[in-house]
């Protein structure tokens, strides 16, 4: 028995119960006598949202100034885990400075449609990449002590209805791409907890569902810590316990501990499964009792607002820079027009908005690094029920400067009010106010720079007239010095783009299934999210998943791939830093298996690295495809296969950006379906063992037919249209000649001979 073991034999059953739920909003309740204190959980990702007094989740109280790091839309997109770890670190800082015990946070679930208002708070379409970042993050925050809180588990991937939609979603979506990133975090990081989501999965609200919680997150995963609740997603707190949720956020005044115990009276709960929950809890609050002191403040503001903006222009994606327009001379003229170089719009509404330690603005700090002259028109209004006269009067103002300057640089994007957790967006456009701008400032000024800021994807109608475009998401507190930095070459813009970025809302791969009716949202594209699905269906974008430039250039030579003894794939290419400044380049490697025997998606991000190279520089990049990243989730056996083969390993600078293509041969796992009377002749005649004997009974029935071809259209084949017929039902064809018994003694022979 191990010490919290004998403290949880030491409770009582009220005692027990009571340490299942919180005591307030953001505090767990204490055991005084037994020694057990109350810790505090609170918001992040992206900054510490510690709440001075009472609480809310949709960030409309206030809270301690914190550093507002670039949200996860934003560093994502910097696909670098050293500095998502570093960044990591930093909020484990301030939180342990704060006496806070767990951040919540990383969300890892999948940019499923871009219509989610919650987007800027998640990393990526793909979950390898999600997962990988993930695990950074958890490794950084927790390296100081505090915990981390992994969300929103699972298949939460909009706000309409999030309380009560369920994710309907098939067994190989809902293992490769919704469930694979949350698996490789709980694998590689050990969060110290996991959030269950609001929504049900396939019917079941995740908060009482013991398949989710605990057959896989547990006994397939291997997770050690704890689960717990989002702010107010318990649906039935018995059914939820007994489902392996250990903790109910925020307090229910002690209702729903009062059931617990009046279940396990009854008969309906087992006190086991309230013991392993204050096991669970009470063991958090040992590991946040360890960490507590080990940091002390103050915080180092400065160093922290450093990072912030170091973060931010390593998050930007230079989307296209034609002639070279950018970087900007330190000493042209340059008009900034737009709403947002004046105020920044820098991080989404909701739970994770952040009281920055401060705040840099972008038209300060372009005229900070600028010699030339700088002037600035508001352009637009962000405001609601802005007149027609007065968005032409903006508009014309914005012309006239435009015209005088060597260089207009439009900053765009989202109101705040367009993009929030709660509610998902109506479409993916800019406001027409800004697109009619765009349009009047490229009549009269052709070198025009956009500058974006949004937590989701826009639909970008000039991308092909304007010569060079900054997708600057939202970029945290420093965003403003940071988009300074990379206009005008302070820093090389090295970000890649973690979503697809379409021509238009009916290309996405959700557009007939999203946000559902009647709360049941079904996920239809099946497998085909982002960039699988445009290119499997060869559809054109406007920017492809993976994309970003940089102010130099990087070549690929050398590429080779190799089966290591673990059975992971070693791949190596040498990349050129071809340009005059020094650089960072992404390398992206993607799998393909051409003649799968399941279906796939035309390739598949496996493993990525960002490389720092000087101009001139060559280094030799080493990436490792895992072998359990390759597998597909196999329904008849409900587990991960390998399937064996010769796999394409591309090595590229984008999803359709390809620099050099390797094959390697896989061996694939073992795998034997049961044959039964279901089994399709065409599965029986591939078995070893029953085919043969098939193969021979078929030659003995086709002898007693004669010759049918006769009959027969020319080119059809009659063991093609056998191929999927069941075994069971041949004696409805074949008479007397073969019997049920002699099918099932064939299928016994198989079956007895595969299991020796």
């Amino acid at each position: 028995m191990t010490d919290i073991d004998a403290i949880v034999a030491d409770l009582t059953l009220p005692e027990k119960a009571s340490l299942t739920s919180g005591a307030s909003f953001w505090y767990t309740k204490p055991v005084e006598r037994a020694g057990i204190p109350a810790i505090m959980l609170t918001d992040g990702p992206h900054g510490l949202r510690k709440q001075a007094e009472g609480g809310d989740h949709l960030g409309l109280g206030s809270s301690v100034p914190a550093t507002c790091f670039p949200p996860a839309v934003g560093l994502g997109s910097s696909w670098d885990t050293d500095l998502v770890r570093r960044v990591g670190e930093a909020l484990g800082t301030e939180t342990a400075i704060e006496n806070v015990g767990v951040l919540l946070g990383p969300g890892v679930n999948i940019k499923r449609s871009p219509l989610c208002g919650r987007n800027f708070e998640y990393l990526s379409e793909d979950p390898i990449l999600a997962g990988v970042l993930g695990a950074a993050y958890v490794d950084g925050v927790q390296s100081k002590g505090v915990g981390t809180s992994l969300k929103h588990f699972a298949a939460n991937n909009q706000e309409d209805d999030r309380m009560r939609a369920s994710s309907d979603v098939d067994p190989r979506p809902l293992r490769e791409i919704y469930l694979r990133a949350f698996q490789r975090v709980v694998e590689d990081a050990q969060p110290w907890t996991v959030m269950c989501s609001y929504n049900r999965i396939n019917g079941v609200y995740a908060s009482e569902d013991p398949w989710l919680l605990t057959q896989v997150l547990r006994d397939e995963w291997g997770f050690e810590g704890l689960v717990v609740s989002d702010w107010g997603a318990v649906n039935e707190r018995v059914a939820a316990l007994a489902a392996g949720l250990d903790l109910e956020m925020p307090s229910s005044n002690g209702r729903t501990d009062a059931e617990i115990v009046a279940a396990v009276a009854a008969g309906r709960l087992g006190e086991d499964a309230v013991d392993r929950a204050a096991v669970r809890v009470i063991d958090l609050v040992r590991k946040v009792e360890a960490g507590a002191g080990r940091i002390a403040g103050p915080l180092d503001v400065d160093a922290h607002h450093a990072l912030a903006r170091e973060a931010a222009g390593r998050s930007m994606v230079l989307l296209r820079n034609e002639g070279d327009l950018l970087p900007l001379a330190t000493d042209a003229s340059i008009a900034v027009i737009g709403a947002f170089a004046a105020k920044p719009r820098y991080q989404g509404a909701g739970s994770s908005m952040i009281n920055p330690t401060r705040l840099d603005v972008a038209l300060d700090e372009i005229r900070a690094l600028a010699d030339g002259e700088v002037t600035f028109s508001e352009g637009f209004s962000t405001g609601l029920d802005v007149s027609e006269q007065e968005s032409a009067r903006l508009r014309d103002e914005a012309v006239a400067a435009a015209s005088g300057a060597s260089v207009a640089v439009l900053f765009l994007g989202l109101p705040a009010r367009l993009e929030s957790e709660g509610y998902d967006r109506d479409d993916i456009d800019l406001p027409v106010d800004q697109l009619a701008l765009v349009d009047a400032v490229l009549a009269v000024q052709p070198n025009t720079v956009v500058v974006l800021s949004n937590g989701g994807v826009v639909a970008l109608p000039f991308a092909d007239r304007v010569p060079a475009i900054l997708e600057g998401w939202l970029l945290g507190q420093a965003g403003g010095g940071a988009t300074a930095d990379v206009l005008f070459g302070v820093v090389n813009p090295s970000g890649k783009l973690t979503e697809t970025i379409p021509l238009r809302l009916a290309d996405t791969p959700a557009y007939l299934d999203f946000p559902g009716e009647f709360s049941h949202v079904r996920y239809g594209e099946g497998l085909f999210v982002g960039y699988r699905w445009y290119d499997a269906r060869g559809l054109d974008v406007a920017f492809p998943f993976g994309h970003g430039l940089s102010y130099t250039t990087f070549a690929y030579r050398d590429a080779a791939a190799s089966v290591t003894a673990h059975g992971d794939i070693e791949v190596r290419v040498t990349v050129t830093n071809t340009g005059a400044v020094r650089g960072r380049e992404v390398v992206q490697v993607y799998t393909s298996l051409p003649g799968s025997i399941v279906q796939r998606p035309v390739r598949e991000l496996k493993a990525f690295a960002s490389v720092a190279l000087g101009a001139g520089e060559s280094r030799e990049v080493v990436l490792t495809v895992r072998r359990t990243d390759l597998a597909y989730w196999d329904v008849r056996i409900d587990r991960w296969v390998v399937e064996g083969g010769s796999y394409a390993v591309a090595v590229a600078a984008s999803s359709r950006d390809v620099r050099a293509t390797q094959e390697v041969e896989v061996a694939g796992d073992a795998v034997r379906v049961p044959l039964s009377r279901s089994s399709s002749i065409g599965e029986v005649m591939a078995d070893p063992v029953a085919g043969p004997m098939v193969q021979a009974a078929f030659a003995s029935m086709a002898s007693s037919l004669g010759d049918v071809s006769s009959i027969m259209p020319e080119g059809v084949s009659m063991e093609k249209m056998m191929q999927s017929f069941p075994i069971g039902r041949v004696t409805m064809m074949a008479g007397d000649s073969v019997t049920p018994e002699m099918i099932d003694g064939l299928i016994a022979t198989a079956n007895g001979a595969a299991s020796a």
